[in-house]
């Protein structure tokens, strides 16, 4: 053997032990890895949380929408049941309204004071103005053009008020079925300015009949 392969070379041992076997204190170099994985697995840790929290919040308002149109749509949905049904009755009782006519005639002539007619009569209104029928025009009310129908006019027309009605008007909640048929007079306020009017004309005309009267003596 010659002398440089009779010298061996020396081993090199490396403690990669955390904890001093001596005094069984944390090395510094395990402790600075330890804090950099602890910091790591935190970035990830927040990241995820972050990620959780992102999808979340998009899945929440997704239901909300989601909510909210179904409950528009289910307000849509009765609201177009609920015209459906009224515009059904309102179809029915409009076919009716001659039946009350007749009904009317009947009692202006006294027909319905007392008998059988007269309890299906009472019947038959009671049980439409329980669904929703309302009639409307009376001699004394104020004149709606919106509501009533004039076919004849008396008077100046500064206040006027129904003074006859030739067929009654009728609803059915706030769809009107059909105008009220009616004569237009003045209020009371133009009939009586319309009568001081006429005294005070009429006074004008005696007290120039007493001056020509006067006259006429001397």
């Amino acid at each position: 053997m010659t002398e440089g392969n009779s010298e061996k070379e020396p081993i090199t041992f490396v403690d990669n032990r955390k904890i001093d076997p001596d005094s069984g204190e944390i090395r510094q170099q395990a402790a600075d890895n330890g804090t950099a994985a602890e910091a790591a697995q935190d970035v990830e840790a927040q990241q995820l949380a972050d990620t959780i929290s992102g999808e979340l919040a998009e899945r929440t308002a997704d239901l909300q929408r989601l909510t909210a149109e179904y409950a528009n749509y289910r307000r849509r949905v009765e609201r177009d049941r609920q015209a459906t049904i009224d515009s059904a009755k309102a179809s029915v009782v409009t076919e009716l309204l001659s039946v009350l006519d007749d009904l009317d005639r009947a009692r202006a002539h006294g027909d319905l004071e007392s008998g059988p007619l007269k309890s299906v009569a009472d019947k038959l209104s009671d049980a439409l103005v329980k669904q929703g029928l309302a009639e409307f025009g009376s001699e004394g009310e104020p004149f709606d053009p919106t509501l009533h129908e004039a076919v004849q006019h008396e008077g100046s027309g500064h206040d006027p008020v129904i003074g006859i009605v030739m067929r009654k008007g009728y609803r059915f909640g706030d769809r009107v079925l059909r105008h009220a048929l009616v004569g237009v007079t003045d209020g009371v306020s133009d009939l009586a300015e319309t009568a001081d009017r006429a005294e005070a004309a009429d006074g004008k005309t005696e007290e120039a009949s007493d001056v020509d009267a006067g006259t006429s003596d001397r």
